[in-house]
């Protein structure tokens, strides 16, 4: 066995018997009360998950096995002393939930390499699709094509016991993870770049490859693309991309049809779209205002009307941080420190300084902080990726790190199929007021 396989394994096969105790041992403990608006208002803090990669804490931000985006900053190993955390280094730390040494990150890199060969077929797939697509949904379907590869669906059909489900499904992850900085710059030099594709270099790490692949060989954009792939990198399990992923593979669906439906998750204007849409308002408001350097007057004016007209200032607002997304702060420092004068950029700094008090004001809007997607579309136009329509692709890369990892541990520990109870309208008025009648 490989030697991270087999160091992952031993890590969680000691989990999985934990989870076996606890559910055994205190499955009729009672850990939370639910009252009737957490259902009707989306489930928010109803503890139904399992999540070991990330925890999200509302007055804190994103913890990744415990370590906070600052602190993987500093201990992540990095190709160079001075440059961004490589992604392969953050996969290692959610499987195994240590921090890896610098061969560790360099052994996955090249596992990565070697299995990034995408089917002729999968290509088939994207190129008979009509360039008015999405991207997304191009995305989507090239992930649904490569299931004809998927290791778990022929083991499974082989009658392996249940016991050994994680092993083949971490072969599964892994090609998938390999190939999708390929696919996804295929799609975009097919839709941008008139179809002159750029083959993978495999000298290169993960995200580098990805933005050369793209058309973007400087190590400014590679530095970027490091930074990107980790910091959207996983939310913990409440989220949509990941909910529909684990919601899908405790089906025991193999991991590509899995990540495809969290990928349709990610693809709404509510989750991972939210980052176009950013960009979208920040281009519609300079252009409304006729300058490319409005004013905090202006940019107040501005929210103003979008809140009069019943819209959404898109990159504000969080289903459970109370904060500055930290994933903002640190896209902020990563442009102090390498962005001079973009005006984008200083836009997005501007709004950060305007919108807060002003969405705080209203008093019906619990969390008036930027997202991680107040930030993104700004540093990545500034280094040439303009084409905003994509930038969910991006999104999704780097999410298939985090919920691709939790997906092999749920196999380890066994996890049932997801099944909720529903019930009518009427059954929740009889509830709240005893009677269901007027339904």
């Amino acid at each position: 066995m490989e030697y991270i396989k087999n160091r992952f394994y031993q890590k969680a096969i000691k989990c999985s018997a934990e989870y076996q105790r606890i559910r055994k041992e205190h499955g009729e403990k009672v850990i939370a009360q639910v009252n009737i608006d957490q259902v009707l208002s989306g489930q928010k803090g109803i503890p139904v998950l399992i999540t070991d990669t990330s925890n999200l804490d509302a007055n804190e931000g994103i913890r990744f096995r415990g370590y906070s985006l600052p602190e993987l900053r500093e201990k992540l190993p990095k190709l160079t002393p001075e440059g961004e955390p490589l992604p392969e280094g953050l996969f290692y730390l959610m499987l195994i939930g240590e921090i890896p040494e610098r061969d560790d990150v360099m052994n996955i890199s090249r596992d990565w390499s070697t299995r990034s060969h995408v089917p002729q077929h999968v290509f088939d797939v994207i190129d008979v699709m009509p360039k008015i697509a999405r991207p997304m949904t191009i995305f989507s379907a090239a992930i649904l094509a490569m299931a004809t590869e998927s290791v778990f669906q022929k083991a499974y059909r082989a009658g392996v016991h249940k016991k050994f489900y994680w092993d083949f499904m971490y072969e599964d992850v892994m090609n998938l993870i390999a190939r999708l900085p390929r696919i996804a710059a295929y799609i975009y030099r097919r839709l941008y770049h008139n179809g002159h594709h750029i083959d993978p270099n495999p000298s290169l790490d993960w995200a580098g490859n990805l933005a050369y692949m793209m058309g973007f060989d400087s190590l400014e954009v590679k530095r970027l693309l490091r930074l990107y792939m980790v910091i959207h990198a996983d939310h913990e399990g409440g989220n949509v991309s990941a909910h529909a992923t684990h919601l899908v593979g405790s089906a025991l669906s193999n991991a590509y049809y899995a990540f495809s439906a969290g990928m349709n998750g990610l693809a709404g204007p509510l989750h991972g779209f939210a980052n176009h849409e950013v960009i979208n308002w920040m281009f519609e408001m300079t252009e409304n205002l006729c300058t490319e350097e409005p004013t905090d007057a202006q940019i107040a004016d501005y929210i103003e009307k979008t809140l009069r007209e019943g819209r959404v200032v898109p990159g504000y607002g969080h289903a459970v941080l109370r904060i500055t997304d930290p994933r903002f702060t640190v896209q902020q420092q990563f442009a102090e420190r390498y962005v001079k004068n973009d005006k984008l950029v200083n836009l997005a700094n501007a709004i950060y300084r305007v919108a807060p008090p002003i969405l705080e004001a209203t008093g019906k809007i619990k969390n008036p902080w930027p997202n991680v997607d107040a930030f993104s579309g700004s540093l990545l136009h500034h280094y040439g990726i303009t084409e905003y329509n994509f930038y969910t692709v991006l999104f999704g890369v780097s999410r298939a790190l985090g919920v691709l990892t939790q997906l092999i541990l749920d196999r380890v520990y066994g996890m049932p199929i997801e099944r909720p109870s529903s019930h009518p309208l009427s059954w929740y008025k009889k509830q709240a007021e005893g009677s269901s009648e007027g339904c």
